[in-house]
């Protein structure tokens, strides 16, 4: 077996390195959603590593599986690259594997990376297309390029500081100033153009931490204090009253997952939820989270069913986050599966978990597939809603998949069930 070997400085430098492209994956991401919200269609984000020929796919919204988002991408991967090299906007009409996110057709503005065009955002419209569509568009390419830019600037840099980057110390100092004010100038036209957004972004902030303190403490004290009354005065009480006691606490531990959903999405869109990789026992972890959705249950002819393809090995990856993904996923089918069965399949293959959740609920409509990871979206919304839920499962889901390098995909058939299956790599 062999052994890899690092030098103090690569060994420190790596992780910043992962941290930054997981960064910069979610501020392609975000930026992506930006667009497809404000176009109401599809959205692809394309660049190329420097020195690559032609921009490849970096980030994509408004696709129900990363499978959907590369075929689009490879259907307008010739008018993308035909806007790259003349360094002009266009349009395109819809191709056929867009069909349903882009009727109104495309806009595709390239975008420079440093000092050249680099790569296109390419956005589905809805049709009609709003008329100031053209200029948001435009806007949100720039940012995409000096993100791009940025992240290039700080690998430069980090090469340009370790010992052995450069042989003469002052050549070395000079290209470390160079770079440093290269970045002083990014940051601070990324201040100019995002200006309005960092306000926005400051109040949202602002109201995420008052909502953390100013709810979470107080409704842990109301869940708290629920517990103690029924465990400490059970006798006492009538049987009206502990159920009353029972749905209070339901609804209270229900709204605390949801605050809890909510604030995982801000870190993560933040950059402020780090991966942490450790041994996992898939098969006890599988076991926790069917013991955590007991309650969900209690009154359901339903049956839940994991189905482990031996041999199944002892994996590393981020324990928290993988429960969390398996514990949502679950919840998720229970809800919406009155009757029948929920299976659980895993196997790893080549390094890589896959894992699907299966159920035999009421399915989901091929319209609602397209927007079932979107936040706060609900197959049933409205004041009539039978399966409750905030509409942030499947979206926190998606979000930690991508944290974990990870892709989720849905398959669903009306009246029959619906499946979920994610990958993940993991180390054996």
């Amino acid at each position: 077996m062999g052994v890899e070997t690092r030098s103090a400085a690569e060994g420190a430098a790596a992780p910043d390195a992962a941290e930054r492209r997981r960064r910069l994956a979610a501020q392609l991401r975000e930026l992506a959603s930006e667009a497809s919200q404000l176009a109401g269609g599809a959205v692809l984000v394309f660049a190329s590593p420097g020195g690559a020929a032609a921009p490849t796919l970096r980030a994509a919204a408004g696709f129900d599986s990363p499978e959907a988002a590369r075929a689009a991408a490879a259907a307008v991967a010739r008018p993308m690259q035909r806007a790259v090299e003349r360094g002009e906007p266009a349009r395109s009409p819809c191709p056929p594997a867009l069909a349903g996110r882009a009727d109104g057709g495309l806009l595709i503005h390239p975008f420079q990376v440093g000092d050249a065009w680099r790569g296109a955002l390419v956005v589905g419209t809805a049709a009609p297309a709003p008329d100031a569509l053209p200029a948001q568009v435009g806007r949100l390419a720039e940012r995409a390029g000096l993100y791009l830019d940025r992240a290039e600037l700080r690998d430069r840099l980090e090469l340009a500081t370790r010992p052995e980057a450069a042989p003469e110390p002052e050549t070395r100092s000079e290209e470390i100033l160079k770079l440093s004010e290269a970045l002083f100038a990014q940051d601070i036209e990324l201040l100019r153009k995002e200006e309005k957004l960092g306000k926005i972004e400051k109040l949202k902030n602002d109201f995420i931490e008052k909502m953390s303190r100013e709810l979470r403490t107080p409704l842990n004290s109301i869940i708290e204090t629920i517990i103690s009354v029924l465990a400490g005065e059970n006798e006492a009480l009538s049987e009206e009253g502990k159920a009353m006691l029972r749905s209070a606490l339901d609804d209270g531990t229900a709204f605390e997952r949801t605050l809890q959903n909510i604030l995982d999405l801000w870190k993560i869109k933040q950059g402020e939820l780090r991966v942490e990789i450790q041994e996992v026992n898939f098969g006890e972890l599988v076991d926790e989270a069917i013991f955590s959705i007991q309650d969900g249950l209690e009154g359901k002819p339903l049956v839940v069913e994991p189905r482990l393809e031996p041999p199944f090995p002892k994996i590393r990856t981020d324990l928290t986050k993988l429960n969390q993904i398996l514990f949502l996923l679950l919840e998720n089918a229970v809800r919406f599966t009155p009757r029948g069965r929920i299976e659980i399949l895993a196997r790893v293959e080549a390094d890589v978990l896959h894992c699907e959740v299966r159920d035999t609920g009421i399915g989901i409509c091929p319209d609602d597939q397209n927007f079932i990871f979107d936040e706060f979206f609900q197959v049933d919304a409205g004041p009539s809603s039978r399966y409750g839920g905030a509409g942030l499962g499947l979206t926190l889901v998606r979000d930690l998949l991508l944290l974990l390098d990870g892709e989720v995909s849905v398959t669903s058939d009306v009246g029959h069930g619906t499946s979920v299956r994610f990958q993940i790599p993991v180390l054996v």
